[in-house]
């Protein structure tokens, strides 16, 4: 699934269907939230293998988050989980069957802030590390955000990077004749948001980012396979990647029991990529507290300069890879979600201590499906629970 298209598919837009006030809540409140989701795919276009092979593989994500305000003006949130995979693809990178490479963990924090400057005016940030078998990251991030007097029109700022380091791993018959220049990889993102709010039953959001990559932008691990004699190399991909996504969304409230999300994003990316994507989520309110929301997205994409299929490539290219995220492709993914968040709380309790209220307030189901027109099928079902105490 290309990196992109993987995201918001996994990811998905957290939207918020039901939007109830806790003003009875004290400043002071503190959020906690857990997410838990698996995911499962299968296909057969592994770049690991050359661009054929399995592209089984499953995924259990476990994540929480907490929101501490210490004023009234900033709070500070901590995020952390892990991932656990089982990969057939990854196993086939030394050619023996349930090695090392067939599972592993990926674990990640971050900490960040939000101080709010003036009563229109919002700061915030973070910062943060992800590790894993064969790399290591740190991230990094600051936003600003301006709200006009009326609070009907919203902008937002935004930097992030994030720096990386290999632990390179090749194949095992080509590694002693395979080298990278470089294990490390840097990636800078700007993005602007513009947020308005047309009238009572419309809002419009428009995002414009541009992300700028270089380093080691390549998988090792990757075969490539070429027409003559069967020769085989790592992917090899230019050392610097410029990716632009625009994205308009578009929320509208029908009646008492329906809103409608519309969303389109155009991504251009300097590796030949052009891509379109649409999607739609249709809430249904079917009272107060509880929602199902229906949606659907569509997704297509050319291919990148350097893709060709299994031995379709020549010695004599520049670059080269048979990663088919980088393909020429549709796809399309579908599913409904669950709702339920109850003014007052699901549950409340007292803490045994100091006897503040812990309350159970939320709980989201998420289904969906995952179809692309290379053969890769993937399901993912998530449910999130929100707390607060």
């Amino acid at each position: 699934m290309s990196s992109s298209d993987q995201d918001e598919f996994i990811n998905g837009d957290t939207t918020e269907v039901l939007q109830d006030s806790y003003e009875s809540l004290e400043w002071k409140a503190i959020d906690f939230n857990l997410l838990s989701s698996y995911y499962q795919q299968d296909g057969n276009n592994a770049a690991v293998t050359g661009g054929i092979g399995s592209e089984a593989l499953t995924d259990f994500t476990q994540k929480v988050s907490l929101t501490v305000p210490l004023n009234k003006k900033l709070s500070v949130k901590f995020d952390g989980g892990y991932d656990y995979y089982s990969s057939v693809s990854t196993d086939n990178i030394d050619n023996v069957r349930s090695s090392d490479s067939s599972s592993d963990i990926r674990a990640h924090g971050n900490i960040g802030f939000s101080y709010q400057l003036e009563k229109q005016k919002n700061i915030s940030g973070r910062i943060g590390t992800s590790n894993e078998y064969d790399y290591f990251s740190i991230n990094s991030a600051l936003f600003y955000d301006y709200k006009t007097e009326d609070e009907n029109t919203t902008i937002q700022l935004g930097f992030q990077t994030f720096q990386d380091r290999w632990s390179v791993i090749y194949p095992r018959e080509i590694k002693n004749s395979s080298s990278v220049p470089t294990n490390k990889r840097s990636s800078y993102n700007a993005s602007f948001g513009l947020s308005k709010v047309i009238n009572r039953k419309m809002q419009l959001f428009i995002q414009l980012e541009g992300t700028y990559m270089n380093g080691l932008l390549s998988t090792p691990f990757h075969r490539v396979y070429f027409t003559e004699n069967s020769a085989v190399k790592i992917e090899k991909l230019p050392s610097n990647r410029l990716k632009i996504p625009i994205g308009i969304r578009f929320n509208a409230y029908l009646n008492d029991w329906m809103l409608a999300r519309l969303h389109y994003r155009y991504y251009w990316d300097s590796w030949g990529i052009q891509a379109n994507t649409l999607s739609a989520e249709l809430p249904l309110k079917i009272n107060r507290f509880f929602a199902v929301y229906p949606f659907l997205r569509f997704h297509s994409q050319q291919a990148a300069d350097y893709f060709k299929p299994y031995k379709e490539h020549n010695l004599q290219d520049e670059y080269y890879t048979s990663d088919y995220d980088l393909s020429k492709l549709n796809s399309l993914s579908y599913g409904l979600g669950l709702s339920y968040s109850p003014a007052g709380g699901i549950a409340k309790f007292n803490m045994p201590l100091n006897q503040r209220k812990f309350m159970f307030k939320s709980i989201d189901l998420k289904y969906s499906h995952y179809d692309r027109s290379t053969g890769l099928k993937a399901d993912i079902i998530s449910v999130g629970l929100g707390f607060t105490f």
